[in-house]
């Protein structure tokens, strides 16, 4: 016997198994998506720190920012292949290239962890994992997946369900004068 009208949350029996749908707005599917949000938030914002200060997980003292360090400069020269090679190695260790990175790692990172601006960081980190998806083509484990571009869908996915609201200040963000006479700030 199975219910007519489906709606999520409701209960109804199929071929005598009782099912539950978890609704979208349920605290449970909040804070996964809250999760995902600051784990996500994490990864950007160590890259960052990592990159500006050396701390020998992907990036030696030596080669940190503080230091005369290039951000750029390791992926985009020794990482590169495919169509876009010449490109990438033409702006590997490019002052503007190590600024835009930096400026765009800090900021994507600070709005997933704060849960504020999610769809501006969305848009950029979006744009910033495509770029870093097409410096090695095709991906060394598939003919075009690779993590950058499920990141990347991932960011998208924490813009649309509003995940700054739970574990973030969204709610308030989203609130103040200056998101409702802006509102891409949300």
């Amino acid at each position: 016997m199975a219910v007519a009208d489906h709606k999520p949350g409701i209960r109804r029996r199929s071929h005598d198994m009782e099912q539950v749908e978890p609704r979208a707005g349920s605290p449970a599917v909040r804070y996964v998506w809250a999760l995902a949000r600051l784990s996500l938030g994490f990864v950007f914002f160590w890259a960052f720190v990592d990159k500006l200060f050396g701390l020998g997980h992907d990036t030696t003292t030596k080669q940190a920012w503080i230091h005369g360090g290039h951000p750029t400069m390791g992926f985009l020269k020794f990482s590169a292949a495919g169509p876009f090679k010449g490109f990438y190695h033409s702006i590997a260790g490019a002052a503007w290239a190590d600024w835009l990175f930096m400026l765009g790692l800090a900021a994507i990172g600070t709005a997933l962890l704060l849960g504020i601006g999610i769809r501006l960081a969305a848009i950029a980190g979006t744009a910033m994992m495509v770029m870093m998806w097409s410096v090695v083509l095709p991906p060394d484990n598939h003919i075009f997946m690779d993590d950058h571009l499920i990141y990347a869908l991932l960011i998208i996915g924490l813009a649309l369900i509003g995940a700054g609201n739970t574990l973030g200040l969204g709610r308030w963000w989203d609130n103040s004068r200056l998101v409702q006479r802006f509102p891409i700030l949300k």
